[in-house]
């Protein structure tokens, strides 16, 4: 029938067509699921006419720089034996390191490459240099789409990088994750239900309709298997159905099943016209069957690159005939590890290859090539269903003017950033409750321990002391807040490695799905401590003024988030920043005794403002006395003396100054205390308002930070 041969074609873009007209068909009554069985009968599928894309890359070389060691004197090596050629034998600091050695090859549409090598041969790197993560400059040779320089900018729309490790957040569910994946990458003009029928033969194409409702899961979480982590990582990365797809290693760590229902999955992918290549340690007999093109390589060079049904003619004719009963891969790393270890080393089979290699090519009559451009090429992809309505219209010549950088714009990606980041927090509240428990018990130590001062002398210095605390807390609590960019740093270079959305958008969602939480825990802090420690003054403010220092507090943890690499790294210094912070606040030493090379700490201390905010806020009214009559002898040797003798000193005191003082006289006042501590400069909501740009401030420093720290690419 017309529509079945219409639906042998493994195009996403194809398969929805078909997977919408079996709906349309369906009675009214019918909930059953249909689902399109692209692999039915059990064999290949057969590959509909393609558009032409071939990605060549000649002589491609990258050298890293290594530092030598400094080479021990003789009575220091054991047993006093030679030098150890690991310490370096020259002057020279550091030598160069070859990754990669001038390895050529090419890879069409339809196929998918496997690059292969003992560790550290080059696999990954070689990968890297074809998906354009390598920093410019540092890759000598070239790559080419049809002929013709991919662009940066171009690079990131038509392909997809899969990682050797599963970036996922734990508490989404499979579909939920490739759904908000199709969020990302596919425009709003695609209606929301197209989105979800994308996404829902995805899953089928991927073989996770089991799993589909099953959260994806980490040590603390049960989830999906490991099989399927891989495919739902694939799946991600494939959604917009890119051209080019790079894998590391995306069997590692896999059982046999589960890495050949991969690879199964990449052939599908190819098939569909898409350039796929992946690196791979050693696969099985069966997942050798479906690979189309094979390089090993051997300390950075290519030792053989062909078909994989070559290489027992190759390795014959090398003179190292392939058993009938081994591996053939297995066969090829084991004589590949033996000639490394040779004194001649590998450089025979390297000079054998490169003539065998010219050999075939000789033999060839006919190759498949292209006349199409770049662009014309991308554009009929497109048409076929390739980038699914990523294109432009435009009459620009260049190839990056076919398809827009980002799918969606930046108010639809801030939206759909907080959605994820809510649902995935909502389902871990134990993160929450913890810091709620952590700000309530701090609240409750606190007003248990200053429960209603009075207005005394004694009562002021009190006063002084919790707020210092009491503000430097709201700082400490948010360093619970470091772990969270931590686990997200990769999952988020990942996606805006390949414009999933900008990150401008990321930090924007960043800050606003974190104040619902700093809210409530600002208002519990608030009313656990106000009342109950007698404090005056408006209890608005006091909120506000926590509030804004825990906004300030978060986004000096996110900052350093953005560039401290480990978490109990992290911890240390945001512990000992923040104890800075408080030492040069105020309270401990004012601000007039602060010596003059120290000064600049004082103004950049994010304890000072909320600190001297909320002692304006408790002593800015005027008429409250604070210390009155005989009070003024408490804290002194003098506060000893009897009461009668106390009244005596002060009669001659005030006759001595010729000012009338009594015990009733109030001698200082809320302005007075101020004074003294030397809190003149700003108004209270001054201090408010700067809390508050710091907050800001370390926000901006965060964005540099993940734009300088993200590009995700080798030096």
């Amino acid at each position: 029938m017309p529509r079945a041969a219409s639906c042998e074609s493994p195009t996403l873009a194809e398969l929805l067509k078909c997977h919408s007209d079996l709906s349309r068909n369906e009675s009214p009554g019918d909930d059953e699921m249909h689902t399109l069985d692209i692999t039915s009968g059990g064999g290949d599928v057969n590959p509909p006419p393609s558009v032409p894309f071939v990605l060549a890359f000649t002589n491609l070389t990258y050298r890293v720089k290594v530092h030598r060691k400094l080479a021990l004197p003789g009575f220091l090596r054991r047993g006093g034996s030679a030098p150890d050629p690991d310490f370096g034998e020259t002057l020279s600091p550091q030598h160069t390191k070859t990754i990669l050695d001038e390895v050529s090859g090419e890879a069409r549409d339809g196929e998918i490459m496997a690059v292969m090598g003992a560790s550290g041969s080059g696999k990954s790197t070689l990968i890297d240099a074809l998906a354009n993560r390598m920093a410019k400059g540092s890759l000598k040779g070239t790559a080419t789409l049809n002929g013709e320089p991919i662009e940066s900018r171009l690079m990131k729309v038509i392909s997809a990088y899969v990682m050797q490790d599963d970036l996922l957040f734990p508490m989404l569910t499979v579909e939920e994750t490739l759904m908000f994946a199709a969020e990302f990458r596919l425009p709003r003009t695609l209606s929301n239900s197209k989105k979800k029928l994308r996404v829902q033969t995805l899953i089928d194409q991927l073989g996770l309709r089991n799993a589909a409702k099953t959260v994806i899961g980490d040590e603390g979480h049960r989830g999906v298997s490991g099989g399927e982590r891989r495919r739902v990582s694939i799946g991600t990365d494939i959604i917009h159905d890119p051209i080019l797809l790079f894998l590391d290693e995306p069997t590692s760590g896999l059982d046999s099943t589960s890495a050949f229902m991969v690879v199964k999955v990449l052939q599908r992918i190819a098939r569909s016209g898409s350039v796929v290549i992946m690196s791979i340690h050693q696969p099985s007999y069966r997942i050798l069957g479906l690979l189309d093109q094979m390089i090993f390589l051997s300390r950075g060079k290519t030792v053989y690159s062909g078909p994989p049904s070559n290489l027992p003619v190759f390795f014959s004719d090398f003179g190292h005939p392939i058993p009938d009963t081994d591996n053939r891969t297995e066969f090829a790393l084991d004589l590949i590890r033996e000639l490394e270890g040779s004194p001649g080393g590998i450089k025979s089979m390297v000079e054998f290859n490169k003539s065998w290699q010219t050999l075939k090519k000789g033999n060839l009559s006919n190759t498949s090539t292209t006349n199409l451009s770049l662009k014309e090429a991308i554009s009929a992809s497109i048409s076929r269903g390739k980038l699914v309505f990523g294109a432009t219209a435009t009459s620009s010549n260049s190839p990056t003017a076919v398809v827009p950088s980002y799918a969606n714009p930046p108010w639809v990606e801030l939206a759909v950033l907080s959605r994820r980041s809510f649902t995935n927090s909502w389902r871990m509240p134990e993160l929450f409750v913890v810091r709620m428990a952590a700000v309530m018990v701090t609240g409750f130590i606190l007003a248990t321990i200053f429960w209603r001062l009075d207005d005394s002398p004694k009562g002021i210095q009190e006063r002084l002391g919790f707020f210092a605390f009491a503000m430097s807390t709201t700082f400490y609590a948010c360093a619970d807040a470091l772990p969270v960019f931590l686990q997200e740093r990769y999952i988020f270079m990942r996606e805006t490695a390949y414009n999933a959305y900008r990150r401008s958008s990321y930090l924007l969602a960043h800050a606003l799905t974190s104040l619902p939480a700093l809210l409530v825990l600002s208002l519990a802090f608030a009313a656990a401590t106000f009342w109950e420690v007698g404090l005056d003054g408006s209890f608005l403010f006091y909120f506000l003024i926590i509030f804004a220092s825990f906004w300030a507090g978060s986004s000096f943890v996110a900052f350093l988030s953005g560039v401290v690499p480990y978490v109990m790294l992290g911890y240390i210094i945001v512990a000992a920043i923040i104890a800075y912070f408080l030492l040069f606040s105020g309270f401990f030493i004012n601000r007039d005794r602060i010596p003059a090379y120290w000064i600049w700490f004082h103004y950049i201390s994010l304890v000072k403002y909320p600190y001297e905010a909320v002692l304006q806020n408790e002593f800015e009214n005027g008429a409250k006395c604070f210390v009155r009559g005989v009070q003024i002898f408490e804290g002194t040797p003098l506060a000893a003396v009897p009461e009668a003798m106390k009244v005596n000193l002060l009669a001659s005191l005030s006759s001595t100054l010729g000012v009338d003082i009594n015990s009733s006289s109030c001698i200082t006042t809320g302005a007075d205390i101020l004074r003294q501590q030397g809190v003149t400069d700003l108004s209270k909501w001054n201090c408010l308002w700067v809390t508050v740009g710091w907050g800001f401030f370390f926000r901006f420093l965060f964005y540099l930070a993940i734009l300088i720290g993200s590009k995700n690419k080798r030096r």
